[in-house]
């Protein structure tokens, strides 16, 4: 059994791994705007795709292992789930669209450009939600 000594230190443990997960979110969607760029400037740079191809299943599985701690650390906190709802549907939305980013990015080739701005949107949408996320965290936290 987990002492309830340590449940601040995992909170802070969660928030920390989640604010590493967002920054990252913000510079692979940098990196993507500037691959669009360059895509459509004519001189695509491969390297920084491949980058941003390997880096995306990385983040997302981050993504699903801070959704699932924070519900891990709240059931071994208090005992059940659904006590933070802003804060859980938030998390449920980032994770969907995590996995809707993903699912998307199998689908984007090199002719077709609505999977690409589906991509764009969605990634937009994740990273306005995790800010919304960490201010609704720090509520929760202080």
């Amino acid at each position: 059994m987990i002492s309830r000594e340590i449940i601040p230190y995992l909170k802070l443990i969660h928030a920390s791994f989640n604010t590493t997960v967002l920054l990252l979110f913000v510079y692979h969607g940098l990196v993507g705007l500037k691959i669009r760029r360059n895509r459509k400037a004519g001189a695509p740079e491969f390297n920084i795709v491949k980058r941003h191809r390997k880096l995306g299943p990385v983040l997302a599985l981050m993504g699903g292992a801070g959704f699932v701690a924070g519900l891990t650390i709240t059931y071994i906190d208090i005992g059940r789930l659904l006590i933070y709802m802003p804060h859980l549907i938030n998390g449920i939305a980032i994770v969907s669209l995590i996995t809707a980013a993903f699912l998307i990015s199998r689908n984007i080739r090199a002719s077709e450009t609505q999977w690409r701005t589906a991509h764009l949107i969605i990634g937009i949408l994740i990273v306005s939600l995790y800010f919304i996320q960490a201010f609704l965290g720090l509520g929760i936290l202080l």
